[in-house]
């Protein structure tokens, strides 16, 4: 059937819609990095780093809980990129190819039909690339991500905090209200489904002309999520910059920079605390990815790295006779 004079297909619409986000994408790397440093806090010690992790005040209930939500990052040089940008090439064509691809593939019975929601979530769970990106409402479990990479000790680690409640203030009117409803700072898949706006991804990336963010809770699909807390972040365009986006409004943000010397300290009083690959990833896999660092030569592997290099400076041969 033609399309009546003024209507747009779903590509034109959101071609429109782009254009109206186009100031996000406008700005450079550079740019950008050098706007995202203006938020960061730069701690030397572990006291200095807990003082800012829970530096959360008092609400007008007497109780100490954040609106923040957390991610932590091995290198803190890194942007908010999702798995699927990460894909690079005509990623936003390959998106609904490679959510149609995981629906028909997968046995029946794994993923619930008619839920886009539940099905991105799942999708991500399992590595499949998204545009979502992984969050966490525990400050630990983001130090946790921030320090856990063994050949990321040598770079500055940071732990993005974002004002979940604010960030939400800034969303169409109809999320905004579904929100209030429900006395509610983050969102649920069946609220997201609840709204006409977000039942499918068409309909969420033609919501608005202008660029949001919504976080959300998956549901429990197993211990995993669970016990890390998990949130999820998500944009109405597979080319959404969350970087950009908050930078542009940066009341919403700060980031806590760990010095790559201060990362083995934190690294080891989390495991003190039992934050470790066993507890955030049950069963075996976790439980041998946590033997393996616990066991591995930890920070001495720097030290040989150090003089190995010394010696290759210096014309020593450690190899003679």
């Amino acid at each position: 059937m033609p399309r009546a004079p003024g209507q747009h297909s779903y590509a034109g619409r959101l071609a429109l819609m782009r254009r109206g986000r186009g100031t996000l994408r406008s700005m450079s790397r550079d740019k950008i990095s050098a706007k995202i440093v203006k938020n960061d806090v730069h701690v030397q010690s572990w006291d200095e780093f807990v003082q800012e992790l829970y530096n959360i005040p008092c609400n007008e209930y007497g109780r100490y809980r954040s609106r923040y939500v957390y991610r932590g990052v091995g290198d803190s040089s890194w942007h908010l990129v999702t798995s699927l940008q990460r894909l690079g090439g005509e990623y936003v064509k390959l998106e609904r190819a490679m959510l149609r691809s995981f629906r028909k593939y997968a046995k029946f019975g794994e993923i619930p039909r008619n839920s886009t929601w539940i099905e991105l979530a799942i999708a991500q769970h399992h590595g499949l690339p998204t545009r979502l990106l992984d969050w966490t409402v525990s400050p630990q479990v983001a130090a946790h991500f921030a320090t856990g990479e063994d050949d990321k000790y040598d770079r500055d680690a940071a732990i993005w905090c974002v004002d979940a409640e604010a960030v939400h203030r800034l969303l169409p009117g109809s999320f905004r209200k579904r929100l209030e409803a429900e006395h509610a700072y983050l969102f649920s898949v069946e609220m997201l489904e609840s709204l006409g706006a977000s039942k499918s991804l068409d309909d969420f990336d033609s919501s608005s002309n202008t660029s949001f963010a919504v976080f959300f809770e998956p549901p429990s699909l197993d211990d995993r999520i669970v016990n890390q807390g998990a949130i999820l972040s998500v944009m109405p365009d597979a080319e959404g910059d969350l970087t950009s986006f908050l930078v542009s409004h940066p009341s919403l943000y700060k980031r806590i920079v760990i010095p790559a010397g201060l990362k083995w300290e934190i690294r080891d009083k989390l495991d003190q605390d039992y934050v470790t690959e066993r507890t955030l990833f049950p069963g075996l896999d976790g439980l041998c990815r946590w033997l393996k660092r616990y066991y591995g030569p930890g920070p001495m592997r720097e030290l040989e790295r150090d003089a190995e290099e010394r010696d290759a400076g210096d014309g020593s041969d450690s190899g003679r006779p």
